[in-house]
């Protein structure tokens, strides 16, 4: 493991920790900020990242405001980045690791084209849980219903999640970089076609 590109100190990492506590999380807990950082680190050993820092700060907050069905989460976690950064991590720039925040609001909605290739980076390292394991896929595919539970009806719920996989499953590609999708892309649609039809 290569060592972080950015010091945070030990009083930031323990307000972002917080945040990620609350409310009570299956999956958008620091558990997952770290799955992410796992696949940032890959990124690191193959392509690079130009903006290393700013990348693994979108990373470190792109979940820190999460409530199920909310539509802010991402607009929320944005401005608590930048609150942080202001306080914390001065040089840093502050205006990209938001447009990268913000642009996790549009997993599935996205095109390659429409990004520029470290932000298809970031994106994807997001996604990767797609691309995993089936039983690692299922735990993360179960953990997104608890989250939900409560929050949504569970026929409305399903009837929206299995549009949602039906759509990323229906892209020509899932994965926006070549990193990627060459790594992720075949293990991804094998665990989308069972999860949707196990939605039926």
């Amino acid at each position: 493991m290569h060592p972080p590109p950015i010091v945070i100190p030990a009083e930031q990492l323990a307000a972002v920790e917080a945040s990620y506590s609350t409310p009570a999380r299956a999956y958008h807990h620091f558990g997952h900020v770290q799955d992410v950082l796992h696949h940032y680190e890959d990124v690191v050993t193959g392509p690079g990242w130009r903006q290393p820092a700013e990348v693994y700060l979108a990373v470190l907050y792109h979940d820190a405001i999460y409530e199920p069905g909310r539509k802010d989460n991402e607009a929320q976690s944005a401005v608590l980045a930048r609150e942080h950064i202001t306080r914390w991590q001065h040089g840093v720039d502050a205006d990209r690791v938001a447009a990268l925040i913000e642009l996790t609001a549009r997993h599935g909605h996205l095109a390659a084209d429409e990004v520029d290739a470290e932000a298809a980076l970031f994106l994807d390292c997001d996604m990767a849980i797609l691309g995993a394991e089936p039983a690692v896929f299922d735990a993360y595919d179960r953990a997104i219903a608890a989250e939900y539970r409560g929050h949504v009806p569970g026929w409305l719920y399903r009837i929206n999640r299995r549009r949602f996989l039906k759509g990323l499953l229906g892209r020509e590609r899932i994965y926006l970089s070549d990193f990627f999708h060459a790594r992720l892309d075949q293990q991804a649609r094998r665990n989308l076609r069972r999860a949707v039809t196990e939605k039926r």
